[in-house]
């Protein structure tokens, strides 16, 4: 790949992490979008930078829409582009559903499904101006199908949300070259999850085993290649078949 500029929102934890050390150290420049996780942050920054990558790591809420527009704005501004929006933040939690708060119930939106809207926003300009572009965002393995979900509502209607977006977005940016797709991960081994609830889910997937962060990392590849230019609003699986 030529040298590309990509600005990924959760990028110093879990799956996010994995794509900005793949992309960072493989010819790609990183902005990277962290909330709380400053130490993360400055470790996947010297790592990538180690591997004679550049890289930026910026503390922002992208669930505030001025400071998620500042956000693209000063990566545009320093290094003059956005080739690739990677919407990798994204928070939940498990609570019954009538145990739900209402700050906890509107949480789950504000970190999932807005910033998504806001830095899509935000980066359409210079992609459109420059005729290309991949917004890439992550749903959750079984949100298409609309289930119940008792313990995860607010959070998997979010999830769902995410879908339509992708969709939305897709629609209007591909007169631009612009594609915009959606990663739907199962269980995935990101350390945001217990080692054991892990163990037992797996008996659930139909491959048998929890998957890995690379795996991930190489869906996002996928959708960034050339091989990739004519897919768009597509919403990919990585789940071992759960979910489906």
């Amino acid at each position: 790949m030529t040298e590309r500029v990509a600005l990924i929102t959760g990028g110093a934890r879990g799956i996010g992490r994995g794509i900005a050390l793949d992309l960072g150290c493989n010819g790609w420049t990183v902005a990277l979008c962290y909330r709380t996780s400053q130490q993360e942050a400055e470790e996947v920054t010297r790592i990538i930078e180690g591997q004679g990558g550049k890289v930026l790591a910026i503390p922002c809420d992208v669930s505030d829409p001025a400071a998620a527009t500042q956000l693209v704005q000063q990566v545009e501004n320093t290094w003059g582009r956005i080739d690739a929006l990677i919407n990798g933040a994204g928070p939940y939690h498990r609570v019954s559903l009538f145990e739900e708060t209402a700050e906890g119930w509107s949480e789950m939106f504000t970190n999932n499904l807005h910033p998504i809207f806001y830095l899509a926003k935000a980066v359409a300009p210079g992609m459109k101006a420059r005729k290309c572009g991949r917004i890439i965002s992550f749903s959750m393995a079984n949100a298409d199908k609309m289930e119940a979900q008792p313990h995860v509502t607010a959070h998997y209607i979010a999830k769902a949300g995410v879908l339509i977006l992708t969709r939305t977005l897709a629609k209007i940016l591909a007169p631009d070259g612009i594609t915009v797709n959606a990663i739907s991960p199962g269980f995935i081994d990101s350390g945001s999850a217990p080692p054991g609830e892990l163990t037992g889910m797996a008996k659930k997937i139909p491959s048998g085993y929890i998957g890995e962060v690379e795996d991930a990392v190489q869906a996002v590849r996928y959708f960034l290649s050339d091989e990739a230019r004519y897919v768009t609003g597509a919403n990919l699986h990585v789940s071992g078949g759960w979910g489906i």
